[in-house]
């Protein structure tokens, strides 16, 4: 009986995808030439209860280990936006700090260091609070690292208390001791990851509604915006916690799409994988594609993947299969899970990475969720994984996948 509802909820899985890419075809509009073409849709192994997921299917809880390497209890107590790299020998972290809200003035950005998974460096800024000319503390936001040529960049948002003058930032190293001091990146854009490095080199950026790309290998100069929104926006747009709103009205979308997570199938298809979240959520990711190496989209449409507002990110393993990392099921941003994927499409294969409880310290405005915003590293053959625990804690992870 076991395996009979194993075969039907795959016959019903793979059934789903050809429907909904049938009836996104004909629903949306489209934004480049290519995307009239009939697609597969993105879904997952979940169980499906009242229009909600509600529990993965067949989940498998390999060993895992994990480590916390930040736990304010009076001071600095909010973090968010973790990522992860390997640069020089060592592991570098960075996530977004503030005071005790989120995304509030004075927000700055901390860097820990470990020759070893198991042993981190006491946190200090590797950018500090800033001030503007107008006396105005400005709120910073980590946003990924990307490597070229023995040099380390490490990109982070600036934008004031209103979201406003949104622009993005970087520092770099070549020893991964000094840092330059911080240089602007003509972009007004808040990504949610480093670069993806597409076929021919390509750098693209994975923003809410803006996914910017260059031909420059060192991701420091030579940004192009491409994205959702309408030509007419062009001019003014940007791309940060509060633009993709306007965005999404401007476009009558059935829901506000934001912070994307790219990755490129082997016909060269950019799929990019969004939240969606307000009034229209209905537990699943939406997704747009780019036939042309990343320089239009297609009209978002909703895909089969469940999700619960929460960030994720998508990508590729060494060996060639596809893997999620995120929170598709149940509530408060837990379990995190790691799916896998052999063609990109159904992601049929669901690990349980995290489940634990994590007592907050210190509560702030929009401060909760057990696992959030998960950023993947792949290194020496473990699948690393940084968190924020309740946006207070940061917590690496790693798994062999």
């Amino acid at each position: 009986m076991h395996w009979v509802i194993q075969r039907w909820l795959k016959v019903v899985s793979f059934g789903c995808r050809w429907f909904f890419a049938f009836v996104a075809t004909f629903a949306f509009a489209t934004m480049s030439p290519a995307a009239d073409v009939p697609k597969p849709i993105l879904c997952n192994s979940v169980v499906w209860r009242d229009g909600k997921p509600v529990e993965l299917v067949n989940p498998f809880r390999p060993s895992v280990e994990s480590l916390l390497i930040y736990k304010p209890r009076t001071e600095w107590t909010y973090s968010h936006h973790p990522h992860l790299t390997f640069f020089r020998g060592r592991y570098f972290a960075i996530w977004s700090n503030g005071h005790q809200n989120e995304d509030a003035p004075g927000q700055r950005i901390l860097i820990s260091t470990a020759a070893r998974f198991d042993e981190w460096s006491s946190p200090k800024p590797l950018v500090d609070s800033i001030t503007d000319t107008n006396g105005v503390e400005r709120v910073l936001t980590a946003a990924g690292f990307h490597q070229h040529n023995g040099m380390l960049v490490a990109y982070f948002s600036n934008y004031g208390p209103k979201k406003e003058t949104t622009h993005l930032m970087a520092v770099t190293t070549t020893n991964g001791l000094d840092w330059s001091p911080p240089q602007i990146i003509s972009l007004p854009v808040c990504p949610n990851f480093g670069p993806l490095i597409v076929r021919g080199g390509r750098l693209i950026l994975s923003g809410h509604i803006a996914f910017p790309y260059t031909d420059d290998p060192s991701g420091l100069t030579g940004w192009r915006m491409a994205g959702l929104y309408p030509n007419e926006m062009a001019a003014t747009v940007t791309d940060d916690p509060a633009s993709f709103w306007r965005v999404a009205r401007t476009n009558g979308w059935g829901a506000a799409v934001c912070e994307g997570s790219a990755f490129q199938t082997d016909d060269g298809v950019i799929h990019v994988p969004l939240r969606s979240t307000g009034r229209q959520f209905r537990h699943r990711l939406w997704m747009t594609e780019s036939r042309d190496n990343g320089a239009s989209y297609s009209a978002p449409f909703e895909t089969e993947f469940s999700d619960t507002d929460a960030k994720f990110q998508f990508g590729r393993l060494p060996d060639g299969r596809f893997f999620y990392v995120g929170n598709p099921v149940g509530g408060g941003r837990t379990p995190l899970v790691l799916s896998l994927s052999r063609d990109g499409v159904n992601f049929e294969r669901n690990m349980i990475l995290g489940e634990q409880r994590y007592e907050m310290a210190q509560p702030g405005r929009a401060k909760g969720g057990e696992y959030g915003y998960p950023n993947v590293l792949i290194h020496d053959g473990w699948l690393h994984v940084i968190v924020s625990r309740q946006k207070e804690g940061v917590e690496v992870l790693r798994v062999k996948p």
